[in-house]
């Protein structure tokens, strides 16, 4: 019997992140790779929205919302419903907007659970290849046709061993970080970009060692913590702190390993 969440139990919450992935897939499955109309939100650089983003947000929300009416909710796309309960569901209907407009099939959605403000639970889904990686208090797991197996990370403590992964270069440059990227880059095995939210999956998986990017939203990370955290991993801010407010975050497969990332972002 696992225990509970603020009442929750944990069947309660996997069930209710499979239902959400269900839904957004019937939001974004039919829209993707097909001739999209694409906003920008931003007046100076682009971040990219599609009608795929905002109605699978509004089908994750009705879902939640039925089944939990005192919990609050944050989103990408619509205005967070604030609550005094300590649950409060994170929400990223499509994280990866630039690969879902380009054909990639790199984007997921992420939906998670926050309890007093600490990423308990958490999910993303990739609902082209049938993938989902799931985080709940004590185990970490991937489904796909039918099947579920335990995530564990790949155990790399050397940096220079180390399979490095970011969604984009230009980020570091965006951000003012770059001393900081170049000197954990040049140190490492290898690099891989453009991989979004899948990389922190990958890392979980044990296939990626370390993801390192600049100026996240708490949506973009808060979901994606307990996948890494109970795959073994660690995942904080390049300060040390914790990662569920976003900002400029480190993950890695290990303790060892994420030291010396922080090592070298910090003395660059």
């Amino acid at each position: 019997m696992h225990a509970p969440l603020a009442g929750l139990s944990q069947a309660q919450i996997l069930a209710t992140l499979l239902a959400a992935a269900d839904a957004a897939a019937r939001e974004t499955l039919p829209r993707f790779r097909t001739t999209l109309s694409v906003d920008n939100k931003l007046a100076d650089g682009f971040d990219p929205v599609t009608e795929a983003d905002r109605q699978a947000e509004i089908a994750i929300r009705d879902l939640i919302a039925t089944r939990f009416p005192s919990h609050g909710l944050i989103g990408e796309e619509w205005d967070p419903k604030l609550s005094d309960d300590p649950c409060q569901w994170i929400i990223d209907p499509i994280d990866g907007t630039r690969a879902f407009i380009s054909g990639v099939p790199v984007w997921g959605t992420l939906v998670g659970l926050l309890v007093d403000g600490k990423a308990e639970a958490g999910m993303m889904a990739q609902p082209f290849t049938g993938e989902t990686y799931i985080g709940l208090p004590g185990r970490a797991s991937y489904h796909r046709d039918g099947e579920e197996r335990t995530l564990a990370t790949s155990g790399v403590t050397d940096l220079r061993r180390a399979k490095l992964s970011t969604t984009s270069p230009d980020l570091f440059v965006q951000t003012g970080t770059q001393a900081q990227w170049d000197a954990v880059r040049s140190r490492v095995l290898q690099t891989r970009y453009g991989l979004d939210c899948y990389a922190y999956c990958l890392l979980a998986a044990g296939h990626i060692d370390l993801v390192i990017e600049p100026g996240l939203k708490n949506v973009d990370i808060a979901p994606l913590v307990p996948i890494i955290r109970n795959a073994g991993g660690v995942i904080t801010t390049w300060d040390g702190a914790a990662p569920e407010t976003g900002g400029n975050c480190v993950a890695a497969a290990t303790a060892e390993l994420h030291a010396a990332a922080l090592a070298a972002l910090n003395g660059a």
